[in-house]
């Protein structure tokens, strides 16, 4: 598929995640991608492997999933927000996709499943281990705002690997995290949205190569929800990191995704939580 079409397709899909509430018509949205309203449909489909009426509704609820959790709007307020005319429709369609209505959904918020309770000051435990990860090589593409709304830079890594049938060559999906979100405002967080592929592979134009961290890591085996992952980073630098005796590497932290959200129950994810440290040896030069 033409390098037109493609930044017509990521400025239609920008459009999607800026105005969740607006004109997303079929004919607004061809006027976006600057195409024959005859045609758009069509092409938008070809290239992303969904309707666009299914991704409309896809982007709209993830966004109220982002809202839900970052703040404290009413749901009628973050129903209105993402497009839906009264609070009724939106928490079927968001029971629909999330398999829980959108209070509930907001009530865990941190917490990584309704069957791990978690006491005041305690955090999740999961399995950690230290491992020697390989290099790794990433097809990318930059992200600036909260980590949770990372999912529109995918939106349009998945574009360009779905328009031009680059899957067969894709290895994995990761997110490399550059900024602590306890310091850094949420709106200025950086990080990199990205598709493991072979270090000789033609990286298209629009994404950038990335090389992921390599080396001695600390990885959390993860299981459920997004919106769990603070808690489980909590658990990882205040619990785990004490008792090692570890000690962190400069350089930033990344997650490693091993299923598809599309079709994968919340409380079934599997994330790599992978933290680099310092080699022993190495420190102990230092001392």
């Amino acid at each position: 598929m033409s390098k037109s079409y493609e930044k017509r397709l990521m400025r239609v899909l920008d459009y999607i995640h800026a105005n969740p509430a607006g004109d997303l018509s079929l004919d607004n949205l061809a006027d976006v991608a600057a195409m024959s309203r005859f045609h758009w449909h069509r092409v938008f489909q070809a290239m992303t492997g969904e309707t666009c009426a299914k991704a409309i509704r896809r982007i709209r609820l993830y966004r109220a999933a982002c809202w839900l959790i970052e703040t404290d709007d009413p749901v009628a307020v973050v129903a209105k927000r993402c497009g839906y005319p009264n609070g009724q429709s939106f928490s079927r369609a968001f029971h629909g996709a999330f398999g829980l209505p959108p209070a509930l959904f907001r009530k865990r918020g941190d917490l990584t499943s309704p069957y791990l309770p978690i006491k005041k000051g305690e955090y999740p435990m999961f399995p950690v281990e230290v491992l020697n990860a390989p290099k790794r090589r990433l097809a990318a593409k930059a992200h600036i705002g909260p980590y949770p709304e990372i999912g529109s830079a995918f939106q349009q890594l998945a574009a360009v690997f779905t328009s031009r049938g680059l899957w067969d060559q894709a290895q994995g999906m990761v997110a490399i995290c550059y900024d602590d979100p306890e310091v850094v405002a949420p709106e200025n967080l950086k990080s990199h949205a990205g598709v493991i592929v072979r270090p000789e592979f033609a990286v298209p134009e629009g994404l950038e190569p990335v090389d992921v961290p390599d080396g001695k890591m600390a990885v959390m085996h993860y299981k459920g929800p997004y919106a769990g992952l603070k808690a489980a980073y909590d658990y990882l630098y205040c619990d785990w990191l004490g008792h090692t005796g570890e000690e962190l590497r400069d350089a930033p932290c990344f997650e490693v995704y091993l299923n598809d959200p599309m079709d994968t129950n919340p409380d079934d994810l599997l994330t790599d939580i992978c933290v680099p440290l310092k080699i022993k040896e190495a420190l102990n030069d230092q001392n």
